[in-house]
């Protein structure tokens, strides 16, 4: 075996994937290398590769004739559109830094990322002019192109490339730079999947350009490989066309996938299109309980690990079944290392640093370019990572014990009833105490009683209290009616 990930493709697919460091390069392989293949599609109407790059390449030349110096910022708030994806690529590949701003943000917020990132343009879909007037920077239709084409630009892989918002479940927004390196070797890595990837896989994108999985697995891997990129105006309506786009692949995070489950109980199989292979699952845990049931309709749900931070692709598990509650094995091009428990990584797909935060960039990134993680793993004898807790998120037990709470959630979420939990330090009779919060399946118990549905997770609670040390045992529960509040992400927010 000469590499996990490597040995999934086929070796003269694997012949024809390179590591390609910077953006405008990728544009110019992928122009030649896919040329007349379908590129992007918003279920109307399709882009070859070659008239895409075109489209790329006018927007580029409107750009530049706006008088942007090198490493200017453009901002991009839309939906997840095909012009939205071109412009991002014409951003990076002129030379300046692209910020996609998520697509909920009011205008207030949107004139204050603006003023903080220093945005030169703004470019809005034609939904989003209204909120966008109220930056102080140039508003620009999204849809807006030159008569004629402008080159590439020359960059350093180094260069920065984008900036994107991460906070993960806890603390405040940062802004992750991240350079074109970092970017093109998460989509590279994005590449590797089980089979035949090279110009025969129909993706239906679901996820923002906002968010880094979105963006880089979602859209930079799917051109990587030669893929068909499908749209409609928005998430839910991308959803309710999965049968006409017919996808062979689809990223999602897992909020997405039970929500997807939900309908394939509703209207059947062929309401994802009877042709999807396998789905590429991250962002949040991935229950091994949606493996099993992706499984039984013949799709393979493949789950990761990653941050923005490191271009999102750091791990990735193709072997769930055998392996349900592990994120993988590391993708090539990175060196890794646990310290006192944490995760450390460094590599090619390592970010720049938080955009005007030196200090938060200091507790991050080492000076010799090692990541700190915060996530608490564990390694098998096979190599595969197993997740076991964020240090910020350690309980600390009066004899000054550290506990962290989600190795005290992994076994829940082998239960088939339960959809998600949170463990958390609480107070109960005045004593500090560990506490669950259950959001139960509430599906799996038909027209039972709510006191029974709580008497089971009661029990349960109970089971797994036996397994643990007495100063690590949940003493207070509580059963949701309510879903969690959730980032942008579907992870259960930890404020």
């Amino acid at each position: 075996m000469k590499n996990y990930f490597e040995d999934m493709m086929p070796a003269e697919e694997l012949a024809q994937v390179k590591y390609i460091p910077t953006i405008p390069e990728f544009i110019t392989w992928i122009e030649s290398k896919w040329r007349e293949l379908p590129a992007l599609s918003d279920t109307v109407n399709t882009l070859t590769y070659k008239q895409m790059c075109d489209a790329i390449a006018r927007k580029r030349a409107m750009l530049n004739a706006m008088g942007l110096a090198k490493g200017d910022k453009v901002a991009i708030l839309d939906n997840t559109t095909v012009e939205a994806v071109e412009m991002f690529l014409a951003v990076t590949s002129a030379g300046y830094v692209v910020i996609n701003l998520p697509s909920q943000l009011p205008a207030p917020a949107v004139a204050g990322c603006c003023m903080k990132f220093g945005v030169k343009v703004l470019a809005a879909g034609a939904g989003f002019m209204e909120t966008a007037k109220a930056a102080s920077c140039k508003v620009i239709d999204i849809a807006d192109m030159a008569e004629q084409k402008a080159p590439v630009a020359i960059v350093d892989k180094n260069d920065p490339a984008a900036i994107f918002f991460t906070g993960g479940t806890t603390g405040a927004p940062k802004g992750a730079v991240l350079p074109h390196r970092a970017l093109m070797r998460g989509a590279l890595n994005g590449v590797y999947a089980p089979g035949h990837q090279l110009g025969c896989q129909r993706y239906a994108s679901v996820l923002p350009l906002s968010h880094v999985f979105g963006l880089v697995r979602g859209t930079l891997s799917v051109l990587y490989e030669g893929g068909a990129w499908y749209a409609a105006a928005n998430t839910k309506e991308t959803i309710s066309k999965l049968p006409m786009i017919k996808p062979t692949c689809l990223v999602a995070v897992p909020g997405i996938c039970e929500i997807l489950l939900g309908l394939v109980k509703m209207y059947g199989k062929p309401f994802l299109g009877g042709n999807l292979r396998f789905i590429i699952a991250g962002a949040a845990n991935v229950p091994p309980k949606l493996i099993g049931e992706f499984d039984q309709l013949g799709i393979s749900l493949f789950a990761g690990y990653g941050m923005t931070e490191g271009a999102n692709l750091t791990s990735g598990n193709i072997d769930v079944k055998e392996k349900p509650t592990s994120v993988g094995k590391i993708y090539p091009g990175q060196e890794t290392k646990v310290v006192d428990g944490e995760l450390w990584f460094r590599g090619d797909n390592v970010f720049l640093g938080y955009y005007g935060d030196p200090e938060k960039t200091a507790e991050t990134l080492t000076p010799d370019g090692w990541i700190k993680t915060g996530d608490l793993v564990r390694f098998d004898e096979e190599g595969y990572m197993y997740i076991i807790g964020r240090i910020k998120n350690l309980i600390i037990l009066s004899n000054g014990e550290n506990v962290s709470p989600e190795s005290i959630e992994e076994p829940f979420y082998k239960c088939d009833k339960l959809r998600d939990c949170l463990v958390k330090e609480d107070e109960m009779d005045g004593k500090k105490v560990i506490a669950i919060e259950i959001l139960p399946r509430i599906e799996e118990f038909g027209n039972t009683p709510w006191e029974e549905v709580e008497a089971y997770f009661k029990k349960l609670v109970d089971e797994v209290n036996a397994t643990l040390p007495t100063t690590h045992r949940i003493n207070k529960i509580t059963v949701r009616k309510e879903d969690f509040k959730r980032t942008g992400a579907m992870k259960v927010s930890r404020n």
